[in-house]
């Protein structure tokens, strides 16, 4: 990890930097001939919003661990971004994208408690040093946190009493090799007509949506005046505002229950949760008002730029130097990843699957709440909230299937 003090350590500079950078992006993305079209032909340009500020973050440059900055956007502009693009979701359309996107999404998980048995195994063979001992326990809370999220995680902590530097160190494979498989996700977005050529997926439900939303967007689009901008963020911001005010009672009620009442494993008491939850639902709900007609004054435009802004902010928690620290741990998380994303190909394959709802799937589950959507909106912004609403299913069987994969792993070590 970073030892030295960072060069920036201003969050205003720091702000100023991601937003220049996601600039410059967005422009050079925008050409279309020369140099940075033939670039971008090769590199999606949400890769490198993600990328920069990593590179940035491992050179030293900023300190993502040390910044308020992810904080704010994933609990500020994250949900913000929820509501304006649910706006314009038809979600008829989304409830008929069908059962392969459970079917994907179940597969990661699935891969993931796999991956934990058989990277352990293989590092066994390899450098059984990395496996002894008590590695088995931290390995717990990465299945919790790559099914799951932050709150399973927090429980197999408690669940199978790992000790905090232990925890650290998975901390630290946790977050980069998930970053890299975030990178791998987003690569292939660029690529999913290929991708789903090799599958033979029937892609129709998904252009079906797209399409439905383009449409709306097209028949009701106008030049935003002042007054449509300031409607559209006080829509987006008063629901995020609203989903926080809902948060803090609903948590205190459900922690005021009996201990055996409160579904704790269902991540029911985490905040986070509440708020991804409630924002997403006030924005289904008003797309079947007249708020719907805020797609036409640049409603999911706006949310995307504040999506953009989360992706940054979740690229600057990438520090390749973490590698130092205990590199063989990071080749079972390798493996670990490995085993996860070849089962979500195979099954891909085997049931003809777009790479949105593999790519999504995955996601889900790795990811969260959090990112899940960056990496739907890669595919269409109007695809976000369908990375949501797996995501928290995730957070549902995390604790449950990072306890059974416990267990594995706890037989295996012994």
């Amino acid at each position: 990890m970073q030892n030295a003090s960072p060069l920036v350590t201003n969050d205003a500079v720091v702000l100023g930097m991601l937003a220049v950078i996601l600039g410059a992006v967005f422009w050079s993305a925008s050409r279309k001939s020369g140099f940075w079209h033939k670039f971008y032909t090769y590199v999606p340009a949400l890769l490198l919003c993600y990328l920069i500020p990593a590179l940035l973050n491992t050179a030293g440059i900023i300190d993502g661990n040390a910044s308020g900055l992810y904080p704010m956007a994933r609990d500020y502009l994250l949900p913000t971004a929820l509501v304006l693009l649910c706006v314009a979701i038809d979600f008829g359309a989304v409830l008929r994208l069908g059962p392969k996107a459970i079917v994907m999404f179940l597969t990661g998980t699935l891969g993931v408690m796999l991956g934990a048995i058989v990277s352990f195994v293989a590092m066994d063979f390899i450098h059984p040093e990395t496996v002894a001992g008590d590695t088995w326990r931290g390995m717990t809370t990465i299945t919790g946190a790559w099914i799951g999220g932050g709150a399973n995680q927090a429980a197999m902590k408690e669940v199978f009493e790992v000790d905090a530097t232990l925890f650290g160190q998975f901390v630290a494979v946790d977050v980069l090799v998930a970053s890299l498989w975030m990178a791998v996700l987003l690569f292939l977005a660029g690529r999913a007509q290929a991708f789903d050529r090799w599958t033979g997926a029937d892609v129709s439900a998904i252009t079906a949506l797209k399409d439905s939303i383009e449409h709306y967007k097209a028949e009701h689009a106008r030049i935003p005046t002042l007054t449509d901008v300031m409607v559209v963020l006080a829509v987006g911001l008063g629901a995020t505002g609203l989903s926080h005010a809902l948060t803090g009672p609903t948590v205190a009620w459900i922690s005021s229950l009996p201990a055996e009442w409160r579904l704790q494993d269902y991540s029911l008491t985490s905040s986070f949760f509440w708020i991804v939850v409630y924002a997403t639902t006030i924005g289904l709900v008003l797309s079947f008002t007249r708020a719907r007609s805020l797609e036409g004054a640049g409603a999911s435009t706006i949310g995307s730029a504040m999506l953009y802004i989360l992706v940054a902010t979740i690229g600057m928690h990438m520090d390749l130097n973490a590698l130092l620290d205990r590199p063989w741990l990071f080749l079972l998380g390798l493996i670990w990843m490995a085993v996860h994303g070849g089962l979500m190909l195979l099954v891909a394959k085997l049931i003809r699957a777009p790479l949105f709802f593999m790519a999504v799937g995955s996601q889900a589950n790795i990811g969260g709440a959090a990112s899940a959507p960056v990496v739907a909106s890669a595919f269409h912004p109007a695809l976000a909230p369908v990375g949501v609403l797996l995501a928290v299913i995730g957070y549902a069987l995390g604790t449950y299937c990072a306890y059974i994969t416990g267990l594995l792993l706890r037989a295996l070590a012994t």
